[in-house]
């Protein structure tokens, strides 16, 4: 089957839990990154994507793991596309499991993008088709919340640290909050050097390296969330674009579409329709 389709639905009483049935095959995502995590069963097909500095395939029945704000992509590993079930649980979702869990505090860094593990992958689809089908508000809460647990015992470590210099970490996380907050700012490189108080050279070459993207990148990444939220608020399509910082609205449907894999108009109208309430 050669068509493409995605359905994006947002349950609200999961915290805002994002979720995505989707089957491509052309679709090609550029490098991007998630506010939250991305934790998603291959239904059918295979995805090969960019993850933690290497080029990985997930066949069908693996999982996909990608940690929140990590930069991935993705594309169709085989002639006939691929399709997938996913959703986005927020670190902070995980950091509350994790105390209840008397476990080590905080969000939990998963190291392998690929896994296989019938159970929890089985675990999951039972999860999706229950948000899909169901309005029992305690059956689906407890399966999402069994799903995240199961995930962080089975696969979830310690986050590695960095050796990147100690005096520039603070200096990046400065330029990374700016574009964050004002993600719609025409802001030169230059002007972000003198904020960080390092030389642009530099800037360029270890914000890249702490956060995988170069800032101007990272800064698309931002108008695409920024676009996400408003395009959720019922804003217009053209004011959304031009109001995050898109040249026009074609502007910010190539990047839209290479980031969250729909249209801003697909988006709109998903979850307009698809919007989870029990």
């Amino acid at each position: 089957m050669n068509t493409e389709h995605a359905a994006y639905q947002i349950a609200d009483e999961l915290g805002g839990l994002e979720l995505l049935n989707a089957h491509y095959h052309k679709q090609n995502f550029s490098r991007h990154t998630h506010e939250g995590y991305t934790v998603g069963v291959i239904e059918t097909g295979a995805q090969r994507f960019y993850r933690t500095g290497g080029n990985h395939v997930a066949p069908k029945h693996s999982i996909i793991l990608v940690n929140a704000d990590e930069v991935h992509n993705g594309c169709s590993a085989t002639e006939g596309g691929w399709s997938y079930r996913a959703m986005y649980p927020v670190p902070a979702q995980f950091a509350g499991i994790n105390s209840e869990r008397a476990a080590n505090s905080g969000a939990p860094y998963f190291p392998e993008p690929v896994v296989y593990d019938p159970e929890l992958a089985e675990l999951l689809r039972l999860t999706f088709t229950t948000l899909d089908t169901s309005d029992n508000r305690l059956l689906r809460e407890s399966l999402v919340y069994s799903s995240l647990t199961q995930l962080m015992a089975r696969h979830g470590k310690h986050r590695p640290s960095d050796n990147l210099a100690a005096m520039a970490k603070p200096a990046l996380a400065l330029v990374k909050s700016f574009i964050d907050d004002h993600p719609a700012a025409d802001i030169s490189l230059e002007e972000l050097a003198t904020l960080a108080g390092l030389s642009p050279y530099y800037l360029l070459k270890q914000f890249q390296r702490y956060y995988g993207l170069p800032p101007h990148a990272y800064q698309i990444q931002a108008r695409v969330r920024l676009a996400k939220g408003k395009i959720k608020q019922g804003t217009r399509l053209l004011d959304v674009a031009l109001d995050c910082g898109f040249h026009d609205q074609s502007h910010l449907n190539r990047h839209f579409k290479k980031t969250v894999g729909v249209t801003p108009g697909q988006f709109a109208k998903e979850i307009g329709r698809n919007i989870i309430q029990a």
